[in-house]
């Protein structure tokens, strides 16, 4: 099953990892129409154990899957670069409503 990020929900607290301020994201399974809301650990889990595939759609048309990561000190997150030398459109999308 394949679900394609729509937006982000981020808490309010300052945190030197941005990702980190992603509490949860709402995604669509376009196959099958159907909406949901999953925290960022569940989905980094979902994808580095169960290979899940999230993917999002940038403002030009192209899809880029999410990739498993884990910061230094142990929280868990997605993102779509392998380094921050390239923009990351997750960061870009949406806050949810």
């Amino acid at each position: 099953m394949a679900v394609r990020i729509i937006c982000i929900k981020t808490d309010t607290k300052p945190h030197h990892n941005p990702y980190v301020a992603i509490d949860s994201l709402e995604w669509i399974n376009e196959r099958i129409n159907v909406k949901g809301l999953t925290e960022r650990a569940k989905l980094y889990d979902w994808i580095k154990n169960e290979d899940g595939d999230a993917y999002i759609i940038d403002s030009n048309g192209n899809k880029t899957s999410l990739i498993p990561a884990v910061c230094p000190d142990g929280n868990k997150y997605v993102k779509t670069v392998t380094d921050e030398s390239e923009p990351d459109y997750l960061l870009g999308l949406p806050e949810c409503a």
